[in-house]
């Protein structure tokens, strides 16, 4: 028997492809030995190459000309989704960027099963857009078509934290209710499960799945809120202008540290106007800094440069953001109190998001006898400590942070489409 399917966690920040071999899940390389790729998409100018993954992210940093896309994931459902960006001498359109990469993730797991696979398992946040179903809807069907024109033609979908629960549920030995923590680069989603290894063997699990909500935060949101509070104001935000009426803009500042909005600052209108924000800025040589920022279309690698203090701050207390312009360096202490200050609303709401997910399965906390936590935002150290707050008595399984839900979607895909 050999497997005609497979699952694609086509993430935010990561991404996975996975088939069954042997009866087992199984995670594609992607690049090399590594079986989850950064989701990055880089047109490499010099060469006129299109790069993916790790590479991407390199030739970016060592200053190859081109264009870096990152957080592509976070498009779906909003109207950036119709909007194209220069590629040199051509403009491209989100969506077809999307399917580029896609087509990328097709091609290897093509490649690993010597075969044109036609049938697919995607996985899916709870929600891409919060409290608007048509937008949700959009999303999914924008994510389709561009699966759809790679070549896949048979397509379906899973909630990534369902996924998560059926790679959980290979290890359980025992009846459990499982509370499943799937916290990505764009959002927080989360499911309540009844798992056992009798129920595993069921073909339909509508009635072990009590509730699944989620809500559009993620590792780029905790990024974003950490540039604006410690790093933004570096370049400018809430300083006033010149006459003391207002504070500047703030506009271009939350551009610049939202990954999927960086490159809407490249553009001439964009520097004109902080041309003329620098004019009426009372500290110009603050507005200087990110005039130079986005003049050497540096944006990416200042976004990286807080993800990486973001990340550092999960197993030490105080790091630095150095940040590299073209007449001086600025390197900036942070510290994970002040991490933890940046982020402490969002996290909340996080908790909310969980509150209700109980609420919707009519269970108390107390029910939950197991937290399976996936996604590289459970490293966050105030956000999981917060959650796991709400359940002392629980047991805590930190599953493959960046292959569970890959792993569960391949799962799926064999249970839907079958084997040949």
């Amino acid at each position: 028997m050999k497997p005609i399917s497979g699952g694609i966690d086509f993430g935010t920040s990561n991404s996975t492809v996975g088939y069954i071999a042997d009866g087992r899940p199984k995670l594609v390389p992607l690049e090399g030995d590594h079986v989850a790729m950064p989701s990055a998409v880089f047109y490499n100018f010099e060469d006129n190459n299109t790069y993916f993954g790790r590479r991407a992210i390199a030739d970016y940093t060592e200053n190859a000309e081109g264009r870096l896309l990152r957080a592509l994931k976070s498009v779906l459902g909003s109207s950036l989704i119709h909007e194209k960006t220069r590629i040199k001498a051509r403009y491209l359109a989100f969506s077809d960027i999307i399917g580029t990469f896609v087509a990328y993730l097709k091609e290897r797991l093509d490649s690993e099963l010597g075969q044109d696979i036609e049938q697919v398992v995607l996985g899916r946040p709870v929600h891409f857009v919060d409290e608007d179903e048509a937008a949700d809807r959009d999303a999914q069907n924008q994510l389709e078509a561009a699966a759809r024109a790679q070549g896949f033609k048979h397509i379906a979908f899973q909630f990534e934290p369902i996924a998560a629960a059926l790679d959980y549920e290979q290890s359980v030995t025992r009846e459990e209710l499982a509370l499943i923590i799937d916290i990505g680069g764009g959002t927080s989603d989360f499911s309540i499960v009844r798992v056992s290894p009798e129920r595993a063997r069921a073909a339909d699990r509508k009635d072990d799945i009590l509730a699944s909500t989620g809500v559009h935060i993620g590792g780029t949101d905790f990024d974003r809120l950490l540039s604006v509070a410690h790093l933004m104001p570096e370049l400018g935000y809430k300083t006033q202008t010149k006459d003391g009426k207002r504070n500047l803009p703030a506009g271009y500042f939350n551009d610049l540290a939202t990954w999927q909005r960086i490159n809407m600052l490249y553009t001439p209108k964009a520097m004109t106007d902080l041309r003329q924000i620098r004019y009426e800025a009372a500290k110009p040589e603050l507005v200087d800094r990110m005039i130079d920022i986005v003049a050497n279309r540096q944006g990416h690698a200042l976004a990286g440069t807080v993800e990486r203090a973001k990340i550092d701050l999960t197993d030490r207390d105080d790091t630095s953001m150095t940040v590299k312009l073209t007449e001086e360096t600025l390197s900036l202490p942070v510290t994970r109190a002040g991490l933890d200050e940046a982020i402490d609303l969002a996290v909340e709401r996080v908790a909310n998001t969980v509150q209700k997910t109980l609420a919707d399965a009519g269970v108390e906390a107390q029910r939950i006898t197991t937290l399976f936590l996936t996604g590289g935002s459970t490293a966050i150290p105030m956000l999981k400590n917060r959650l796991l707050s709400l359940f002392p008595g629980a047991t805590v399984v930190q599953g493959d942070m960046f292959g569970s839900v890959g792993l569960g979607l391949s799962l799926d895909a064999a249970r839907k489409f079958g084997t040949a």
